[in-house]
């Protein structure tokens, strides 16, 4: 990771130099623990719902990001779970 932060071996994200911090030591969880895929789809301006069943962590993957939905006034309806963790007050 430190290879990372100062080179950018890797642009895509952060899961492959994650998985190699952890050598391997990883476990597959259910797949409904990770509702993935907020971020949707910005090509089409497309966003997406939960999944159904519990949801255990929002994440906005992909460079749709909902500050930058919010921020530009045009977001997602999930993009408001985000907005009340805004530590940077951007407008809503």
């Amino acid at each position: 990771m430190e290879i990372q932060r100062n080179d950018r071996i890797y642009e895509l994200g952060s899961l492959p130099p994650f998985l190699l911090v952890f050598a391997g030591q990883v476990a597959p969880i259910e797949h409904r623990w990770n509702q993935h895929g907020l971020g949707g789809d910005n090509v089409r301006g497309s966003c997406r719902d939960l999944h159904p069943g519990p949801v255990s962590l929002l994440h906005w993957s992909g460079s749709g990001k909902p500050w930058s939905r919010l921020d530009s006034r045009r977001p997602c309806p999930l993009d408001a779970l985000w907005a009340p963790y805004d530590l940077y007050g951007h407008s809503h």
